[in-house]
């Protein structure tokens, strides 16, 4: 599949804006339910860990169901009904939402959550090969990163949005409420969930991708795969890569909090201008990913993260915070498209040059203080942007018939997020570290994926696998 399906492509992405809209949206109901139910930062952190473990327990359901099956799942009832499954399933979990608020209780929003994540590893498992070979492999990465554009504008405007609905329709003060506001935006999207299951259900999102529908008919095992060091290195790669991604995010409330004595509300525009950061870096590398001349995508890779900034500056106007304060971000903007510049979309290029600009990020902010530590912290996301793409196309090129294998054992270590997280939090509570000093766990996570592209280079090198995007025609 040289030519880029931008029909079947364009209806895929959808799926990517709910992944986005439900993961940002934790990180603002760590803090209401810390302060509600007057947990510690560690069992706060839980959210993200019910939620990021499901990818793990959703992948080895999967590979349980298949060998049950003796056939490889998404083989079997094809990519299109395993979008639809995998909503549908979210949908459920958003269900558990209604008896969590009323009650009070932890424990069902947790598993809500979890049951939500379950149903998102199928969906993983589905959209992310075929996103990458939707077209030319070489530009798969490129191609994520455009998915992950539209992931982010739901990382974006979901957090301003949650929030409006608990703290603009509940008011500051009453608890109770809060926690009944919570309910409201996660059973509209349950809604929405079930909706994109039709759509997908009758998509022009193919059943089949044209490699693998070749290769069909061969076993794969499993442990076989997940031996492969090009596969076990991927694996790895996904775990701190969603870790520091995650961690870095969910801590930052916690973070102002305590350095910078502000309150719940006030962090929500931080915290959406965190996954807007993802958006600006994946909009700045998904014009390479386009069927235009070199000068129109050099012309894009500018103007498209401007726009993606430019939106975040609306929702939070709209929403009624001051965006004035977010206009020196910029900078870190411009010196997130010089680093483009360099990489030309290699994912190895990539990699190395974004880890090494997240860890010293995260260096100056851990040195630094006051809003010179809270932006260098936000912009971990403009560096992680584009590291997803980079670490799939990566982990799964050149595999063939063990793409589906091997997909799903990297969207299982998305628990990653939930782990890391939790190590940072432990962390946090330690007086030697703090929660600024926490943050020296996200610089080693980084240093992993420098070794990574390094490894990587080599042994893709060795195989005779390139990256040297072909024409897309």
């Amino acid at each position: 599949m040289k030519k880029t399906n931008y029909s079947a492509f364009s209806a895929l992405v959808i799926i990517f804006f709910f992944w986005g809209f439900v993961a940002s949206s934790n990180d603002i109901l760590i803090p209401v339910f810390k302060k509600s139910l007057h947990l510690s930062q560690q069992k706060a952190q839980l959210i993200s860990v019910a939620f990021y473990i499901a990818y793990t327990v959703g992948s080895l359901l999967y590979f349980l169901v298949s060998w049950w099956m003796r056939k490889d799942l998404l083989k079997t009832i094809g990519f299109r009904n395993g979008l639809s499954l995998g909503l549908v399933i979210s949908a459920l979990g958003t269900l558990l939402f209604i008896p969590a608020a009323n009650f009070g209780s932890f424990e069902l929003l947790l598993s809500g959550l979890f049951i939500v994540g379950i149903g998102f590893s199928l969906q993983q498992i589905a959209a992310n090969p075929l996103a990458i070979n939707m077209g030319d492999p070489a530009t798969g990465n490129l191609r994520l990163s455009l998915a992950g554009g539209v992931n982010n504008v739901g990382t974006t405007i979901g957090p301003v949005l949650v929030s409006f609905a608990i703290f603009g329709m509940a008011g500051n003060a009453n608890t109770n409420l809060e926690l009944a506001s919570v309910k409201i935006p996660y059973l509209i999207l349950g809604a929405a969930f079930i909706l994109a299951a039709v759509f997908f259900k009758f998509s022009s999102v193919p059943d089949h991708t044209e490699e693998m529908r070749a290769d069909e008919k061969q076993k794969v095992s499993l442990l076989k795969v997940a031996k492969n060091p090009q596969v076990f290195l991927a694996m790895v790669a996904i775990f701190v890569y969603v870790g520091v991604e995650v961690a870095t995010a969910s801590n930052l409330p916690e973070f102002m909090k305590q350095k910078m004595g502000v309150s719940e509300q006030t962090i929500t525009p931080f915290v959406s201008l965190y996954w807007a950061s993802l958006m600006v870096g994946r909009w700045a590398s998904a014009a390479g990913a386009l069927n235009l001349l070199p000068e129109l995508k050099q012309k894009l890779s500018l103007l498209l993260p401007i726009l993606a900034f430019a939106i975040f500056l609306l929702v939070n106007y709209i929403a009624g915070h001051d965006v004035a304060q977010f206009y020196p971000y910029l900078f870190l903007i411009i010196t997130l498209l010089a680093a483009e510049s360099l990489t030309g979309g290699n994912p190895i290029r990539q990699l190395m040059v974004y880890a090494s600009l997240g860890a010293i990020a995260l260096i100056i902010g851990i040195l630094g203080n006051g809003m010179v530590s809270v932006f260098a912290f936000i912009s971990v996301g403009l560096f992680c942007s584009t590291l997803w793409p980079c670490i799939f196309s990566l982990g799964i090129a050149g595999l063939k018939e063990k793409t589906n294998a091997a997909s799903s054992l990297m969207i299982m270590m998305i628990m990653g997020g939930g782990f890391i997280s939790q190590w940072q939090a432990s962390l946090a509570a330690n007086p030697i570290f703090g929660i600024q000093g926490s943050y020296w766990i996200g610089v080693v996570c980084f240093l992993y994926l420098f070794f990574f592209a390094l490894k990587m280079n080599k042994n893709l090198n060795r195989q005779g696998i390139s990256f040297q995007p072909k024409n897309d025609n």
